[in-house]
């Protein structure tokens, strides 16, 4: 006799990883989005980390149509998906193949037997069925499992033919570790209403196969223990679950509301960034403007129209997309107008690993214009990050009339966290007034604490003025060819963007205020070098962390900072280029651990390269 819920021992864990794999059509991002928002609303810390396939419409079963979603939720503060899931819920055998050497020795493996015919494991390149190899019963708890087949059963009685039916398998995947893991399932079954409520037949099939699942775990032998993760100590406030790219689009908006001024976004689709421009058509009641360009050029040039109207104008793109945009970026250099520039990077070069993480435009967006361009980058460290950090790129943006450079990754932008949502109260305004005195006008005379020129709207009588891609006459802005003027006002500019850097807040460190290693980092290396840095602490170690959010101009205190340690290391998914800036600008002789696999780093990793230093 199957043992009873009551019988099943119940243990609680501190944290748990799990990994949802199979082909893009089995609704793995669905699935781990799911079970993320039911662990948000019970109050878990949690991380989040999906894995695109790079073809948009892989052939079935092949290894390179893999797609996988990665979610760590845990009763204390985290600050990554984790290194190595303890659970891996493989769809196929492409999805075992590719994801079984991450899971953890003794982990939780979930195989849906009813993918494992003669065809699949071809298409995987298994000579024979891995699942009649004993070790894989020895090495994991392994629950073999025909979904498919489950999933008929379930779902028999709505009448839905066999394809229709078997798209409702990762329901009951979700359903069995709801069960497993102590979650419920009504969360997920009002989502469903919500989405297929004019869909009666669809509806009802999905929910049966969610409830099939929950009663197969709890009345079977699969399961030998049902886990607990109780909600995390998390500081009071409202809480919600985001991903980075809405977190963006939400602080961009904020941002704009904080200026005063609407906000204009114009953009071309671009994965992993075409999710800001999705998210930022939804508050259109919030004075936002959307504009889905024909080509990223136009995307650029139209927001700087905007600004030069009054508006903040942004504009978003990923990989190539920065390229393309760099003209018109120097032409906003030029002007001297305000322009958000979101860069949600990707692995390259060209089209590269477009589905695949990288954080290596820091070169490109600081100096990959023509001539003398100078341009203020700021990084985000997370999901939850973004907001705050698109604030900023606003705050410099319309403060000292300048282009800004805002750098995000595929790894963020895509990943989820709690998000504690800040009171409006807490948000300090930077009112923007444009010119209004006419008498004596000048369109580059400077503010001057911060060299902003005047931003002036056009069609203002007595404000009329030169714009365009040709150098400018100090204070008048007529065009002019003369060499000590050009020098005059590319040093100006220079001057305008280094003195961003005055505005920034003191410099904190994570960790003892002087010692051995300084473990420092920009953008989505965050999380892991946290979770490093922990681990070095409760091994007695004198490790500290400084992660920068403005990444140029390098913060004034920097240099200072970084001599009161004896090593300083970089890791970047990029081959060293924050290293060389720290080289180059402070001359400190920074460690770089270069990492470009598309995949980030994990803590562990961290952590042998900080012991190893120690040791030497």
């Amino acid at each position: 006799m199957a043992p009873s819920q009551q019988e099943i021992p119940l243990q609680l864990v501190d944290e748990v990883v799990i990994r949802f794999a199979g082909d893009s059509g089995d609704g793995m991002q669905l699935t781990g989005s799911q079970f993320t928002d039911t662990s948000a609303l019970l109050g878990n810390d949690l991380a989040t980390f999906p894995d695109y396939p790079a073809e948009i419409r892989a052939p079935i079963g092949t290894l390179f149509g893999v797609s996988g979603y990665q979610v760590r939720f845990a009763s204390k503060d985290i600050h990554t998906p984790g290194d190595q899931p303890d659970v891996l819920v493989a769809m196929n055998p492409a999805a075992l193949k590719v994801n079984l050497s991450d899971l953890k020795e003794g982990g939780l493996l979930i195989v849906n037997t009813g993918n494992f015919g003669p065809r699949d494991l071809a298409k995987a390149h298994y000579e024979e069925n891995p699942l009649d190899d004993p070790r894989l019963d020895q090495d994991y708890q392994l629950v073999a499992i025909d979904l498919n087949a489950a999933t008929l059963t379930a779902v028999e009685s709505t009448g839905l033919s066999n394809k229709d039916a078997l798209r409702c398998k990762n329901l009951l995947a979700l359903g069995m570790l709801y069960h497993a893991y102590s979650r419920p399932l009504a969360h997920t079954e009002k989502w469903l209403a919500s989405k297929f409520g004019k869909k009666p037949q669809i509806l009802e099939a999905n929910i049966l196969a969610l409830r099939a699942g929950a009663n197969i775990a709890e009345n079977s032998e699969l399961f030998k223990t049902v886990y607990q993760v109780d909600p995390a100590p998390l500081p009071k406030g409202t809480y919600r679950n985001i991903g980075g790219n809405q977190a963006v689009a939400m602080g961009l908006v904020a941002g704009c509301k904080l200026a005063g001024l609407p906000l204009f976004y114009g953009s071309y689709p671009i994965t992993p960034a075409s999710d800001v421009l999705h998210a930022l058509a939804r508050y259109k009641n919030y004075g936002v403007t959307t504009f889905q360009a024909e080509d990223e050029i136009a995307a650029v040039c139209a927001s700087i129209g905007a600004s030069y109207a009054g508006s903040v104008g942004i504009t978003g793109t990923s990989g190539p997309g920065l390229a393309l945009k760099a003209e018109a970026m120097g032409l906003a250099v030029m002007v001297e107008l305000p322009l958000v520039v979101v860069n949600v990077q990707r692995a390259g070069p060209s089209t590269g690993l477009p589905t695949k993480t990288e954080q290596a435009d820091l070169l490109q967006s600081i100096f990959g214009r023509n001539s003398e361009s100078p341009m203020p980058v700021v990084a985000t460290a997370s999901p939850a990050d973004c907001f705050a950090a698109a604030l900023e790129a606003v705050r410099i943006a319309v403060t000292y009339m300048t282009p800004v450079v805002l750098l995000s990754d595929g790894y963020i932008g895509n990943g989820a966290e709690p998000f504690l949502v800040p009171s409006a109260d807490s948000l300090k305004p930077f009112p923007i007034k444009f010119q209004g005195e006419t008498e004596d006008f000048l369109p580059y005379a400077r503010d001057p604490e911060t060299l902003a020129r005047p931003w002036a709207i056009p069609g203002t009588p007595g404000l009329e003025h030169r714009v365009g891609g040709l150098e400018k006459a100090d204070l008048t802005g007529n065009v002019s060819y003369d060499p000590e003027n050009h020098e005059k006002m590319i040093e100006l500019r220079e001057r305008k963007v280094n003195g961003v850097a005055n505005s920034y807040e003191p410099l904190e460190v994570f960790g003892p205020e002087e010692g051995d290693v300084l473990v420092l980092g920009w953008g989505s290396t965050y999380g892991a070098i946290r979770g490093a840095v922990n681990r070095c602490h409760e091994n007695g170690h004198s490790v500290a962390q400084l992660h920068l959010r403005n990444v140029w101009p390098l913060p004034n205190d920097l240099g200072s900072v970084l001599k009161r340690y004896k090593k300083v290391l970089i890791p970047e998914l990029n081959r060293g280029q924050l290293s060389r800036l720290v080289r180059s600008e402070l001359l400190i002789d920074a460690i770089s651990l270069p990492k470009v696999q598309g995949k980030p780093f994990m803590a562990t990793e961290l952590e042998r390269h900080i012991e190893t230093l120690l040791a030497n």
